[in-house]
């Protein structure tokens, strides 16, 4: 008796496994392409809305070189008044929280916008300030420490 023949292989063939690893390829290019493509940069609504987060943050962190990064120039004041007065409405009101920033008008490098805050002593009592703001080295400012 003879033994059939078997000319195939027992481990079968490649091209399922490249198929596969083709669409996988394609999907991974076509996710790169999309977030490079995408233009995922902030609005200057959204820019001047971190700005006056980060600077509030910065006060209540009494950290100064944070502050002068987010404060246009004319606004930084001397390091040892502005930790004072941050102190000082800290202990009188608490700490400020920005509960968000509406109508926002920019004209060129200058914009202005309406910022609400409230106090950790009085949560409830929302105080809404126009601030005033100016694009430098290429970056929102805040012209204002708002309300203390």
């Amino acid at each position: 008796m003879t033994e059939p023949t078997d000319s195939s292989d027992a481990g079968g063939t490649a091209g399922p496994f490249l198929g596969a690893l083709t669409i996988i390829v394609a999907i991974v290019i076509a996710v790169w392409l999309f977030n490079v493509f995408s233009g995922d940069e902030l609005t200057d609504d959204q820019q001047i809305g971190l700005a006056v987060v980060a600077q509030n943050d910065a006060l209540q962190r009494e950290d100064y070189a944070a502050f002068r990064s987010y404060t246009c120039a004319e606004q930084q004041g001397v390091e040892s008044e502005v930790i004072a007065e941050q102190q000082d409405s800290a202990a009188t009101r608490g700490d400020r929280f920005v509960d968000g920033t509406s109508g926002v008008a920019i004209a060129g490098d200058q914009a202005t916008a309406d910022v609400t805050y409230h106090f950790e002593n009085d949560p409830d009592a929302q105080e809404t300030v126009e601030v005033a703001f100016v694009r430098q080295g290429g970056a929102w400012k805040v012209c204002s420490t708002g309300p203390s």
